[in-house]
């Protein structure tokens, strides 16, 4: 009895402990539940912000900055060329001015690989904002070429890297990582920084059989996937194909099979000026066929040059021989490389077509081979070029026919493969046009990132995260700038807008004499055309606008002789009115006074 008494008072005691827990105890779980708390309340961080300066909502003009405290460092530098609307433009570049306002904090630049579109601007900014620049071999061995024709040559430092290596931006830091791509020694980016692993592909596609190089370095990326990574930006160019990029050797195949159907021609083959694993095939194909290579158009020219003493392109002594040396082998034995896979007007491959070419003229013993897929927007300047070449009786081959290229950018497959490897938390679709980028987006949506971690920015955009949050916060100067011969900038959407109206309707030029003494007309008017009629055929339409203006001068007063703005607004007005009237058009007029 008095057993059962005592367990039940120690049965009591303990409930009772439990139920009102002492002091010390108290204290102890309240601590706990506040690490806990202190555990899952996630700690900000340093936060970073994403520029781009190019490179989205078009192809081309690729560049970003990445900024983080007091440092900054940029991705690329590229140039793209100019749309139907440039009259008279030669190249566009990004807009520098964020670039410069901060040049205190630049650390450098990072470039990703070798093509126009992301070293062609380059020189450009190295002018205004001096600071190392951080390449693979090739690609600097092009960027030096740049800095020649630009006066730079020795005064940028150029710092060669390599896949693997990291190297320091103040408080971020660049981990290099090798890629496929059209061009020998591409890289991606592994970018620290305090707030997180930020991942950028550069231009890329997954090719295991390389024609120079290693393949893509897939198992980096999933070890960075592993670890965790912040944000990817990720090469958006055929974000609307299926399937998976063809690997460079197929189009070898094709060569060697085209290069034996076009025996006893002469072949032309026109590509990328930077596609060096293309030319290296040319040259396996021409080896095979005992046939000698010539080089025209100065960007080829140069590149495989340069190619050729870094050791890129192997190419057999004696194979590759002066253009003026050309005419000592008969045309069965010449493969031609040219430029002017765009149609651009002034390659050589467009002035062979149009026969203003110095050295070759076209005709039926040519088997022309046009390696390249045109940039959207250049379709008609290609059609154009094959059209042209056909009547001269060649023999055209180009992409849609044969598997004379492929692309140096990964497909949806390829793309996905990214994603799933990295496994971002955010998302930022990069190298495009809009629907490129919205498809992209589509893609990492569907491969489960959250649609609201989904940024598709705009040029300027300042994409700021602290490692929790990523979102536009503001917006920077950024633009186009537009390259005339040596003029930078000069070229404005005004200037623009009078080419055009130039190109469309014209120019008419009206030239009057003021006697200063006596304030009358001395002579005049006299009215030149160029562009709007031919002034002999249009003899009736010139005397009518001359009798015109000569009763607009007569009803003038002394003192609207002498305000020479308002006497040219009054010409301009009646004579614009009288030729819209007649003709239906409006030519620009442009009004002269002279004074005697």
């Amino acid at each position: 009895m008095n057993n059962h008494n005592n367990n039940r008072k120690r049965y009591n005691d303990d409930k009772q402990s439990h139920k009102q827990p002492s002091n010390t105890q108290h204290n102890q779980t309240r601590e706990i539940q506040a690490a806990s708390k202190q555990n899952k309340k996630e700690i900000r961080k340093t936060p970073v912000k994403i520029i781009p300066l190019g490179g989205l909502n078009e192809i081309g003009k690729n560049m970003t900055a990445f900024e983080c405290s007091n440092d900054i460092f940029i991705v690329d530098c590229g140039l793209a060329f100019p749309d139907s609307e440039m009259l008279g433009v030669d190249i566009v570049i990004p807009d520098f001015t964020y670039i410069e306002r901060n040049q205190a904090k630049v650390r450098g630049v990072v470039l990703t690989h070798g093509h126009e579109d992301h070293i062609g601007g380059l020189a450009y900014l190295l002018k205004k904002v001096n600071v190392p620049v951080y390449g693979t071999k090739l690609t600097l061995g092009l960027v030096e070429g740049k800095l020649k024709e630009h006066g730079l040559s020795g005064k940028t430092k150029l710092c060669e890297v390599m896949p693997k290596k990291t190297v320091k931006m103040g408080c971020m830091a660049v981990e290099f990582i090798s890629v496929n791509h059209s061009i020998p020694d591409s890289v991606g980016l592994a970018i620290h920084t305090p707030a997180g692993i930020i991942v950028h592909t550069g231009d890329f596609k997954v090719d295991y059989t390389p024609i120079n190089g290693a393949p893509i370095d897939l198992a980096r990326f999933g070890e960075l996937g592993s670890r965790g990574v912040l944000a990817l930006m990720a090469d958006s160019t055929n974000a609307e194909r299926p399937g998976y990029t063809q690997t460079e050797k197929k189009v070898g195949n094709s060569f060697d099979s085209l290069f034996n159907t076009a025996e006893g021609k002469r072949i032309i083959i026109a590509t990328f000026s930077s596609n060096i694993h293309r030319i290296q095939q040319i040259i396996n194909s021409a080896v095979k066929t005992n046939r000698k290579i010539a080089v025209f158009g100065r960007s080829m020219i140069n590149v495989i040059t340069t190619a050729i003493e870094l050791g890129y392109l192997e190419a057999p002594k004696g194979i590759i021989i002066d253009i003026d040396l050309m005419n000592r082998y008969d045309s069965s034995q010449i493969v031609l490389i040219t430029t002017g896979s765009q149609g651009e007007p002034m390659s050589a491959l467009t002035r062979m077509a149009m026969n203003d070419h110095k050295k070759v003229n076209i005709n039926c013993n040519d088997f022309i081979i046009i390696s390249a897929t045109p940039i959207p927007g250049n379709e008609k300047f290609v059609t154009k070029v094959v059209n042209e070449l056909m009547k001269s009786g060649a023999e055209v081959v180009y992409e849609a026919m044969y598997e004379v290229h492929v692309s140096g950018h990964a497909c949806q497959e390829e793309l996905k493969l990214m994603l799933a490897l990295t496994k971002p938390q955010f998302f930022i679709p990069v190298h495009g046009e809009y629907k490129h980028l919205k498809k992209h987006a589509q893609l990492a949506i569907e491969m489960g990132i959250p649609e609201k971690n989904v940024i598709i920015g705009e040029i300027g955009s300042v994409i700021e995260t602290d490692g929790l949050d990523m979102r536009i916060t503001s917006k920077v100067p950024a633009g186009r700038v537009l390259v005339d011969g040596l003029g930078v900038g000069d070229v404005g959407s005004i200037v623009l807008r009078d080419r055009k109206h130039l190109a469309q309707d014209g120019l008419i030029i009206v030239v009057i004499a003021i006697d200063r003494a006596s304030n009358i007309v001395a002579s005049g008017p006299d009215i030149i055309s160029r562009g709007f009629v031919y002034v002999r055929e249009s003899e009736e339409l010139i005397d009518e606008a001359k009798q015109l203006l000569n009763h607009t001068l007569q009803q003038c007063s002394i003192q609207e002789l002498r305000e020479w703005n308002s006497l040219k607004t009054k010409l301009k007005d009646s004579l614009s009115d009288y030729i819209y009237n007649k003709t239906k058009r409006s030519p620009m007029i442009l009004p002269i006074i002279m004074e005697i």
